[in-house]
């Protein structure tokens, strides 16, 4: 399986907030083994800007803790999976966890709904 996996990153691990990121890991995959990590810097967080900035590095999965339902919509939209409520951890972790089926996956912990606000959301 070959993949390329985005995650959001604050402090060398996985940031909270999606769109609140330091960087962004872009993990490569082929055949199961990661064969490249780099991080990239995005650029100003923008609505509806990072599902399309994200997509330019040919990217087919985000990893992340907390992201709107709107973000999530738009990175389908770019064909790229969203799996969200992931523990904070290293990217290299977590894409390890996701290629051996270990990856836990709790609740979307940033719900932007006009019923929860921004309750356990990290910004």
């Amino acid at each position: 399986m070959n993949k390329r996996f985005a995650i959001p990153m604050e402090n060398g691990a996985l940031c909270a907030h999606f769109g609140h990121c330091q960087t962004f890991a872009i993990v490569n995959v082929e055949n199961n083994v990661i064969t490249d990590i780099k991080e990239v810097t995005p650029p100003e967080h923008v609505p509806g800007l990072y599902p399309r900035w994200v997509a330019t590095f040919g990217v087919t999965d985000v990893i992340a803790g907390g992201m709107g339902q709107q973000a999530i919509m738009l990175f389908n939209q770019q064909n790229i999976n969203a799996y969200v409520g992931a523990p904070i951890k290293p990217a290299e972790e977590l894409v390890n966890d996701f290629l051996a089926n270990r990856l836990s996956l709790s609740a979307n912990y940033c719900n932007h709904d006009s019923q929860s606000g921004h309750n356990n959301c990290q910004h």
